[in-house]
């Protein structure tokens, strides 16, 4: 019995001693030297706790590609003879080229790029360089000053591409690379590496413009040049398109922010085959749940969105949706905040249909929903931002002192002309309306009710960012 013992005992040590022989094998350690004539210490490392970038960034750099845009601007030339000042005031404006750049990412082998609205804005050029050194001149599809996405295309075939990965699946904490060109030619093809460090993500907004934000942030290092460029995952999919920083020096200062490729694919899609963005409509006015509503509506979490208003007539109404609803789920995602629910329903087009979930006196209720279209026009509710939706367009009222600085006593500003009837008839960003159908417009509210009270068509008059009286008008479906 004590010779079956020893045994036992004897093989679990030889056992061991072989198990550390192989292990060291593989795992030769390392020296760190503490300094001359100092003591020495091994380190072990193990090459599969760091991950692996190599895959992702050797298939995914060559369909990452620089973009040049010229843009002509205007300014006043001030001659300096006297006579021609007399006869022609101080000067008259003169073209004036500048140029900028950006990156974009190519998601069909036919040319069809993708990259940010503000790389590609009021563009009278666009060059294109692919990583390969080869130069194209390119035409601007279609933008969406909204999610500050565009679509280009170059004559060229047989090119490498990205595939979309789906970003609502992407996880707090995963590896993802940004691939771009910061700071210009320079630098093209730069990579970087980070983590998603949020989700949901929005940015203060100044300009009144009317905004779909649901960026994804990560700590990849990103710079001025980077924009429209790639995030891709390890396993390099296409995740996001990098829009933005946050940095009081203009410089990368550890955030980054990119519009998720979910909404990316939706608006490229439609910019292809439609040839403008279909915004599906909810129809609702939201707030935060703060810990008061919370308290007061016996809520399990802050998790949600108030419906502080619904549009009467609106997708929302007709599904049944009421105002002091809590919506906490669409077709079964949970929404953290008005970011959340913009960035799903964005996901939509007009026509489809999906489940709401909402709290109400302490229940949840699903509720079917057919998205309208954000064409469908004369809401008359005032959204989080200020605006309010009108055939497409975003509208807000001018402020006593905006009016003043423009010499003017009334009139309604437009923020975004969109993508519906008002920018096909010639509206504009910083558009003034001061007249609709020969009818003076003091706010949004008069011209929504003068507009609703026309059977056939709207004429609308007012004054364009140059300061001209300008005209236009549309026919209403």
């Amino acid at each position: 019995m004590k010779k079956s013992i020893f045994t036992v005992i004897l093989s679990v040590l030889l056992s061991c001693v072989t198990a550390w022989g192989i292990l060291n094998a593989a795992n030769p350690p390392q020296e760190k030297s503490s300094g001359e004539g100092g003591s020495t210490r091994a380190v072990n490392l193990n090459m599969s706790d760091y991950p692996d970038f190599t895959f992702a960034a050797e298939n995914c750099v060559d369909a990452v590609v620089y973009i040049k845009v010229t843009v002509q601007s205007r300014q006043q030339a001030v001659p300096n003879d006297p006579f021609f000042r007399f006869f022609f005031g101080d000067g008259m404006p003169q073209q004036r080229e500048q140029q900028g750049s950006g990156s974009g990412v190519i998601i069909r082998p036919d040319g069809y790029i993708v990259t940010n609205n503000h790389v590609v804005a009021q563009a009278s050029k666009v060059e294109v360089t692919l990583n390969n050194n080869k130069t194209y001149e390119a035409k601007v599809i279609g933008t969406d000053p909204a999610t500050d996405v565009a679509l280009i295309k170059i004559e060229a075939d047989g090119l490498p591409t990205l595939d979309f990965a789906d970003s609502d699946k992407l996880r707090l904490g995963e590896w993802v690379l940004a691939i771009g060109s910061p700071l210009g030619a320079e630098l093209r093809s730069t990579i970087t590496a980070g983590i998603v460090s949020a989700k949901g993500r929005s940015m203060p907004n100044y300009d009144g413009e009317f905004k779909i934000e649901s960026f994804i942030q990560t700590d990849a290092a990103v710079n001025p040049g980077n924009s429209g460029g790639a995030l891709v995952t390890k396993e390099g999919l296409l995740v996001g398109i990098n829009t933005a920083i946050v940095s009081t020096t203009g410089s990368y200062s550890g955030y980054s922010f990119a519009v998720p490729s979910n909404i990316v694919k939706k608006i490229v899609s439609d910019l292809i085959d439609f040839g403008s963005v279909k915004r599906a409509k909810l129809g609702i006015s939201m707030t935060a749940v703060t810990d008061k509503l919370a308290e007061e509506m016996k809520l399990s979490s802050l998790d949600g969105v108030y419906i502080a208003e619904v549009m009467k007539g609106g997708a929302a109404d007709k599904a049944g949706v009421r105002k002091g609803d809590v919506l906490v789920a669409i077709n079964g995602t949970t929404v953290k905040g008005a970011s959340s629910v913009q960035e799903k329903v964005n996901s939509f087009h007009p026509g489809d249909k999906a489940t709401l979930t909402v709290i109400r006196d302490g229940e949840k209720k699903d509720l079917e929903v057919t998205f309208a279209s954000d064409e469908d026009v004369e809401t008359g509710v005032v959204d989080a931002d200020g605006t309010t939706a009108f055939y497409g367009a975003r509208l807000r009222d001018l402020t006593k002192e905006e009016l003043a600085a423009s010499g003017l006593r009334h009139g309604v500003l437009i923020v975004s002309a969109g993508n519906g009837a008002m920018a096909k008839a010639g509206a504009s960003e910083d558009f003034i309306i001061r007249y609709v159908n020969d009818r003076e417009v003091k706010s949004v509210k008069d011209v929504i009710e003068i507009a609703s009270k026309s059977s056939r068509a709207v004429y609308i008059e007012g004054i364009d960012r140059d300061g001209k009286v300008s005209f236009f008008g549309f026919r209403k479906e």
